[in-house]
């Protein structure tokens, strides 16, 4: 069986193939290089940005932090702490350069994207740590970064949509660093999909781009050693965290064919129930990663989410 027919009909020609991976078949370096091969399309021309190293909270070295800005005045801006997707295996901020730069200019706002540490060499916590290494640093740091301290959201796609709720979780156990906002792109959120212990599993979702072999595939790269009844569990898997409340407003995108999309409209949900603002947008014929393929339902998924995202910014903005 194939949903080929559901797919959207000005992306459907682009399915054959799309990021097509076997961990049976293929190595992690080549999942790397398809990933890179997907950054070529996304931004296939240089793209200027101011590169920071941000220090590691442990001291071990540091994570490269990829600045776009936009072109209007020096007032203090709010700031997008930008988690970049690979299924925390593969992937780089030098990917989505481009989309970040228009990004910051559509939202008005700072967009900064690291590099944090990948798996399987660096299993769970080493992204997450680095993440909030780098929230740490840019709140720290705002006023010479000319952002505003309160109005930092963290935001990500897939993968790193998964980093951005952990995130989330993360800074609002910590109670040091406030977020005004998470923006969780099709995030990679349950570790049980794609394995037989899957809560959801539509035959109907997951046969383009994302698919449960390589689903299953990352999440055992990025567990390393974590037991499913750990209480850091929740951190990893974000789908497996006990308690929601208290968590910034959230914004999450997904896709009818997407293999997340049980798992992002049940989180949606649960956020909901827990007193979280949330704006869900579940899109008809969309595939994982449709919003970066171009089409007229891609721009109308844009043109919503940064409605959304200005939204939200704007209820976080100083009342001067």
């Amino acid at each position: 069986m194939t949903t080929l027919n559901l797919v959207d009909r000005e992306q459907r020609h682009l399915m054959d193939g799309m990021l097509s991976f076997d961990p049976k078949l293929h190595s992690i370096a080549d999942f790397r290089s398809l990933m890179e091969g997907l950054g070529s399309l996304l931004t296939p021309e240089p793209v200027d940005y101011e590169l920071r190293q941000a220090p590691r909270l442990d001291g071990e070295g540091t994570i490269r932090v990829l600045f776009h800005r936009p072109q209007s005045g020096d007032a203090l801006k709010p700031a997008i702490l930008y988690l970049h997707g690979g299924g925390m295996v593969a992937g780089s901020p030098e990917l989505m350069a481009g989309s970040h730069l228009k990004l910051a200019s559509d939202l008005d706002a700072v967009v900064a994207a690291p590099g944090y540490r990948l798996a399987p060499e660096f299993p769970f916590p080493s992204g997450l740590e680095d993440c909030y290494s780098v929230l740490k640093w840019l709140h720290a740091n705002a006023a010479e970064l000319k952002i505003d301290p309160n109005r930092i959201a963290v935001m990500g796609d897939s993968g790193g949509g998964g980093l951005a709720a952990a995130l989330a979780l993360l800074a609002r156990d910590r109670k040091e660093i406030p977020l005004c906002a998470q923006i969780l792109l099709y995030p990679m959120l349950d570790m049980r999909t794609g394995t037989e212990e899957a809560p959801f599993d539509d035959p109907l979702t997951g046969e383009f781009v994302v698919n449960r072999p390589l689903t299953a595939f990352s999440w055992n790269a990025v567990k390393g050693s974590l037991n499913r009844d750990s209480d850091q569990v929740g951190y990893l898997s974000p789908a497996l965290a006990e308690d929601l409340h208290g968590l910034p407003p959230a914004i999450v995108v997904t896709g009818a064919l997407d293999l997340f999309r049980e798992e992002d409209v049940s989180y949606a949900q649960r956020l909901l129930r827990s007193g979280v603002p949330t704006d869900l947008f579940v899109y008809a014929r969309a595939v994982h990663g449709f919003d970066m393929l171009a089409s007229a339902l891609a721009t109308q998924a844009r043109t919503n989410l940064i409605a959304s995202i200005i939204q939200v910014l704007k209820s976080q903005a100083p009342a001067y």
